[in-house]
């Protein structure tokens, strides 16, 4: 009776993987848990590498965009400033007026803006350009304008015919 006592002894003594499970009689490596546990760790890092690359290709093509369009623009700037240059050459092509003029702190400052934008050389060719389109902007204005000072140069000329006849000599010699 000894010997069954010492058997069940034996088992119950025996080894238990997990809590509560008996041995099963195979041996664990150690080596190799630590080998699965890290090829999950080596797949996570390799698909972190391949986002971060994913990013990084992103964000040379976001980039590309933006230098493509900042390019763009400068294109455009360059043709605009290029346009506006002819035309300022074309306005400042038929000076030969010299006026001198006051203007405000306002004026002078947006003068000076034209000048150091590099599109006049000077406040006076940008006050020039300034004037002449401002003109040009109110041709509407300045046609009617001219239209009263011709009326009025008419009545001006009747008042001078009649101003001459009633003082000319042969007038002036029956009244006296």
């Amino acid at each position: 009776m000894t010997d069954i006592k010492d058997t069940k002894n034996i088992k119950s003594r025996a080894p238990k993987g997990k809590k509560g499970e008996k041995d099963t009689g195979k041996k664990t490596n150690p080596n190799k848990e630590q080998k699965e546990k890290q090829k999950p760790e080596k797949d996570q890092a390799q698909s972190q590498d391949q986002e971060q690359e994913q990013k990084q290709a992103q964000e040379k093509k976001r980039q590309s965009a933006f230098d493509d369009f900042g390019n763009q623009v400068e294109k455009i700037a360059l043709k605009t400033a290029e346009s506006i240059r002819k035309v300022v050459d074309k306005a400042l092509a038929s000076r030969n007026t010299v006026l001198t003029i006051r203007v405000n702190d306002e004026c002078n400052k947006k003068m000076s803006m034209l000048v150091d934008a590099g599109l006049f050389k000077s406040r006076s060719e940008s006050a020039a350009f300034l004037i002449h389109e401002g003109i040009k902007n109110q041709d509407v204005l300045f046609s009617k304008i001219s239209a009263k000072l011709d009326k009025i140069e008419k009545i001006r000329e009747e008042l001078q015919k009649v101003v001459s006849e009633e003082f000319s000599p042969k007038n002036f010699s029956k009244k006296s």
